[in-house]
């Protein structure tokens, strides 16, 4: 399978089954690239759809060692791919997890952020990135959006409170046919960095609770 793109092509590299225990026991395909836009290591995991005759959800998860293996307490990441896979235990789809970590600037930069954010309160995520001299999101979609379409995912329902994906993913040739928000996974220790993902232009709907597992995403 071939997606084509201005940045070339790709072809899956591997399929590997495993049974994911996050996901509640479901088995899923692990499935690796070669010719992606960029270097990284990125990741799809497909769950097999309850449905086929629906159009597949979707998630791209942007890697956070510290939240999604570690479990700090000082983001939403664990939470929200905790989330992403019990919904994909449910309703089937893909999560694509993508090798960019801290927005982007890497997990060193990342931590040397943390630590100008605990010196100065008043400095969120964003500024702390701009002030190590980086970009404060240098995210980039496209090795996403070819992703999915070597997938042959061209058209998906995005679980997602960010804006940017969407419009990336759409410029990229990928219809977004639905956005399904995340939940609001609110504690005292992620409140101010939460809010300052509200202020750059995620959409948080206050007092939004998580999705179920148990429960339909929204047809």
């Amino acid at each position: 399978m071939t997606a084509r793109t201005a940045a070339g092509s790709a072809t899956v590299r591997a399929r590997v089954p495993v049974v994911l225990h996050r996901a509640r026991g479901r088995t899923a395909e692990l499935v690796t690239f070669r010719g992606l836009p960029d270097d990284g290591e990125h990741l799809a995991c497909l769950v097999p759809a309850r449905d086929p005759r629906r159009t597949p959800l979707a998630r791209l998860h942007s890697e956070c060692l510290t939240g999604d293996v570690l479990g700090s307490a000082h983001c939403d990441c664990g939470p929200q791919l905790d989330e992403s896979l019990a919904l994909l235990a449910r309703h089937g789809g893909v999560l694509l997890y993508l090798r960019q970590e801290g927005r982007g600037i890497g997990l060193y930069n990342k931590l040397d952020a943390y630590l100008l954010q605990r010196h100065d309160p008043g400095t969120d995520t964003f500024e702390a990135n701009r002030l190590l001299g980086r970009g404060a999101d240098e995210r980039d979609y496209l090795t996403a959006a070819v992703m999915l379409r070597t997938l042959g995912l061209h058209r998906v329902r995005l679980l997602t409170n960010n804006p940017d994906k969407v419009r990336q993913l759409r410029a990229h040739g990928v219809d977004v046919t639905e956005t399904l928000p995340t939940g609001v996974h609110r504690t005292p220790e992620n409140a101010a960095y939460l809010e300052a993902k509200a202020r750059s232009g995620h959409r948080l709907p206050a007092g939004r609770p998580a999705h179920r597992p148990d429960t339909e995403v929204p047809a």
